[in-house]
Parts: C-alpha cells; structure tokens; sequence
C-alpha cells in the first residue's frame, strides 16, 4: 500500500466520521492545499486549511442521514490518484457516485476536486 493510498483511506476514514474528524481530516492537507467540490454550491474552490475547514464545517452543520459512503477504486499515478465512490442516504433519491482527482506533496493532499460522476438510477428526466 502507497503512502498515496493510506492518505485516501484516512480521507474517507474521516469523511465518514465527521465533524469529530475535523482535526485528522486538516491534517491530511497541505497548508496552501485547493479543495473543489460541488456540495456547497460555491463556483470557487477552497485554499488553504481555514477555507478547507469552512467547507467541511458547513457541510457538517447539515448532514446527510444514515449516510453510507463506500470507495470503490483508487487508482495511484505519480504524485496524483483517482478514487471513485458511491454514497447512499435516506435523504438522497438512490445512490450518487462520484470521482475525487488527488494531487499529493510530500505525503499530504495539495489539491482534491471532487465531482459527481451520477446521481440516482433515475433515467426519466
């Protein structure tokens, strides 16, 4: 196992714990880290610990409900990774699958973009 795997494998670790996490989640940044995902509804992404921890904060005042989040792959490349995972919530319409593309330094997270790879099976749009 990759220091690059271990340091994904804390991230969900965290992420499913929570705001009880937030210290450990901060730790697995780099100062200056960017972190873009698409729950807060912001266009900007976060830089830096003290945004970093605004946005998780923000999402932890409104959790998700019976919240199961599962890693389905981790792909490793160079300084970089892909994971892809599944989350399932009875406040959520079926499961939701998303991508997060790591950038990593010296050990620690420099730059995470999550995004939604699909929502529920739902084709009826």
């Amino acid at each position: 196992m990759t220091d690059s795997t271990q340091t994904i494998e804390a991230y969900f670790a965290a992420m499913r714990r929570g705001p009880e996490a937030e210290a450990d989640m901060l730790d697995l940044f780099t100062a200056d880290a960017l972190y873009e995902e698409p729950f807060s509804g912001s266009a900007d992404p976060a830089r830096g610990i003290a945004e970093i921890r605004d946005r998780l904060r923000a999402g932890w005042a409104t959790p998700l409900p019976n919240m199961e989040l599962d890693v389905l792959s981790v792909e490793v490349v160079g300084d970089g990774a892909l994971s892809r995972w599944e989350c399932r919530s009875s406040a959520l319409p079926g499961p939701v699958r998303g991508v997060d593309r790591y950038e990593f330094r010296e050990g620690r997270i420099s730059a995470l973009r999550v995004t939604i790879e699909s929502g529920s099976d739902d084709t009826s749009a």
